[in-house]
């Protein structure tokens, strides 16, 4: 092989393995400007704009692609994170495309010395199929972390109900009053649902409802069937509410000491393996002193 090609061959695939990485290990975001970014209202549709070229792709791509059963759309974590169902197909077919074509396409120099043509198929199967999971998994992970801070604004929401009907306010006044306290994007899906409720005219739990059915956010349901008991029956819901909030922090911080224990589990592999490699890196003058004697 030239000098040319051994170069050429190594910076693809070095450029494939560099957009996977970027792809799956997203570095976190600031903390500032991530918090402003979340307690920033949404930006009100344009009339007239014109979609952009990635999501006019995407839209094409979901006609055709829909009815596939290989092609599964999470419209629920879609609908959560903010992303496009459009958006979201399209970066599974670049990233499975360049997955297949990147292995063949790199080792032409290598086809050209005799190298077995099925094995650069071979890898360019496995890594589209690997790529084309990908943006699930990185989706999902999303959506869970979503959620998860979902229910931390939960309990904060709960408890201002109930301060807001110990108050003899009513029970939709109440939701409405302690949605308006919160900033961010929780609180903010929220108000948004309290005020489609005013203008298709139906009790705000059941926007509440269809809200946790269109997330899935089991958290949401429970202030809804609440909220409903109260109007239902004109019992005081001020000790529910703050119940449920108690129990909710509970699981809350229960969830966070389990992920802290498995960190610190998944900590115990490299370690033990580094103390070998130093060990094994004392014992090695020894050893061959030993040897050569």
């Amino acid at each position: 092989m030239t000098p040319v090609a051994a170069i050429l061959a190594g910076a693809a695939i070095g450029a494939g393995g560099a957009l996977l990485v970027r792809e799956v290990l997203r570095p976190a975001p600031a903390l500032g400007p991530a918090l402003r970014r979340l307690n920033q209202p949404a930006p009100a549709p344009v009339l007239g704009e014109e979609t952009d070229r990635d999501e006019r792709w995407g839209q094409w791509l979901l006609e055709r692609l829909a009815d596939v059963p290989a092609v599964r759309i999470p419209y629920k974590d879609l609908a959560l994170t903010g992303a496009t169902p459009a958006r979201f197909l399209l970066t599974k077919v670049a990233l499975a495309g360049t997955g297949l074509l990147l292995p063949p396409l790199s080792t032409i120099p290598l086809l050209l010395l005799g190298l077995p043509l099925y094995l650069p198929a071979i890898v360019g199967l496995l890594a589209g199929v690997v790529l084309w999971f990908a943006p699930d998994l990185a989706l999902r992970d999303k959506a869970k972390r979503a959620r998860a801070e979902f229910a931390h604004a939960m309990a904060a929401y709960l408890d201002l109900v109930a301060l807001r009907r110990a108050g003899n306010v009513s029970a939709e006044q109440a939701m409405e009053q302690a949605a308006q306290v919160g900033e961010g994007w929780a609180f903010q899906r929220i108000r948004g649902a309290l005020a489609r409720s005013r203008v298709d005219k139906v009790p705000h739990w059941e926007s509440l409802a269809r809200l946790t059915a269109e997330l899935d956010l089991p958290v949401l349901d429970d202030l809804a069937a609440i909220m409903r008991q109260s109007a239902d029956d004109g019992a005081s819901v001020y000790a529910t509410l703050r119940s449920r909030a108690r129990n909710l922090r509970t699981e809350l911080l229960a969830a966070q000491a389990a992920d802290a224990n498995a960190n610190s589990e998944k900590m115990t592999a490299p370690g033990a393996l580094m103390a070998v490699l130093v060990m094994l890196l004392i014992a090695f003058p020894g050893v061959i002193r030993m040897i050569n004697t």
